[in-house]
């Protein structure tokens, strides 16, 4: 479990350092200095920051089972679909050109966090998933 427990660290820490804090906490001039995209309202910007700290509530509860030497599926699923979905929709969005206009600390988290979304689901689905069906 211990491997588990250190893909759930790294997702909690990089998703609360890159997504949440900034999301929720900083001010909209910073954001844009940033290179993050103008917009006429961030409400959604910062109810989305909440709900990525609402994900890593989730997996906390996987992190504290994971450290106890057990496993709960619910968070692995959920991050599963939260971050294969997410690398997907990173990467399409990379790929095609939709940064190439953002700031350059904006574009470096995107594709940071293309990295960071493949290596957590592998991770997930290696030490989450993987684990469990060759223990049957």
């Amino acid at each position: 479990m211990k491997n588990l427990a250190r893909v759930y660290q790294f997702k909690i820490a990089a998703t609360v350092l890159f997504w949440c804090v900034p999301l929720i906490l900083f001010p909209q001039q910073l954001l844009l200095s940033a290179g993050f995209p103008e917009y006429p309202s961030y409400m959604f910007v910062r109810m989305l920051g909440w709900a990525y700290l609402a994900l890593c509530v989730g997996y906390y509860t996987g992190l504290r089972a994971a450290l106890q030497g057990e496993k709960i599926m619910g968070p692995i699923y959920v991050g599963l679909v939260s971050n294969g979905g997410g690398c997907a929709y990173l990467l399409y969005y990379g790929l095609t050109g939709e940064w190439q206009n953002w700031g350059m600390t904006i574009q470096f988290v995107g594709w940071s966090s293309v990295l960071a979304t493949l290596l957590i689901t592998l991770g997930l689905y290696r030490f989450g998933i993987q684990d469990v069906s060759e223990k049957n």
